[in-house]
């Protein structure tokens, strides 16, 4: 083995947040066990486009003997993760239309305003007619939990789609929003997170799946506190 730039991850430093994982269009990194490391490193060109994405200054570039960066291997290793099996069809994850508005159940309980189902990424059927010419809500997960205002100040309107870019695997909600995207004359995304950092990895699907489709759409970005304030942004 010859010396040659390659990253290096601090975990002491890492929070697992995962936005170096969108960042590496390698596949080298990977969160395992909560921390992120280089999973092989013939697969890290050793260029950094990965250190700019991280909040906490984990990654850096070291000059150190490691083995010679392999395309074949990455094109073999990106292949793969693209080969790997699909979800396990749901029988009620087909595409539905809901009426809406709704009614509440009185008192001061808000009308339910989703209007689509279903309503996670990777589930979403790309060609549902509901996609057509919409408003689109992307929210992380957590967001409708702590936000209580969620159906009437952003799902209201719009298509809704959910992801988590922590816990998922972003390869397929990117792959999917992409096609979303370059199917459909999408208006605008409202893009609703969480203020925690592995919650910015979002954003970052929302852009590779814009480049990927070769569509600019306007995207709005809202980003919710714990404690269910809006920090940055505001509703429709």
């Amino acid at each position: 083995m010859s010396k040659r730039k390659i990253i290096r991850i601090d975990e002491e430093l890492c929070t697992g947040c995962g936005q170096c994982v969108l960042a590496c269009a390698e596949g080298a990194i990977q969160i395992i066990d909560g921390k992120a490391r280089v999973i092989n490193e013939v697969y890290c060109d050793g260029l950094g486009a990965c250190l700019g994405e991280c909040p906490e200054g984990a990654l850096t570039i070291e000059e150190r003997e490691a083995p010679a960066f392999d395309e074949k291997a990455v094109h073999e290793h990106l292949h793969g993760k693209k080969a790997e099996v699909p979800l396990m069809a749901c029988p009620g994850s087909g595409p539905r239309r809901i009426p809406s508005p709704r009614p509440g159940s009185g008192g001061a309980r808000p009308s339910p305003q989703l209007s689509n189902w279903p309503v996670q990424l990777r589930l979403a059927h790309p060609n549902a007619p509901y996609f057509k010419n919409a408003k689109l809500l992307l929210a992380a997960d957590c967001s409708a939990f702590a936000y209580a205002a969620m159906h009437p100040d952003f799902i209201r309107g719009r298509v809704t789609v959910i992801a988590c870019p922590k816990l998922d695997e972003n390869e397929q909600n990117i792959a999917k929003l992409a096609e979303i995207l370059a199917g459909n004359d999408i208006q605008d995304i409202k893009l609703v997170r969480m203020e925690v950092p592995c919650c910015g990895g979002l954003m970052s699907i929302a852009r590779k799946a814009m480049e990927r489709a070769g569509k600019a759409v306007p995207v709005d970005e809202v980003v919710i506190a714990t404690d269910g304030s809006i920090l940055q942004g505001e509703a429709d």
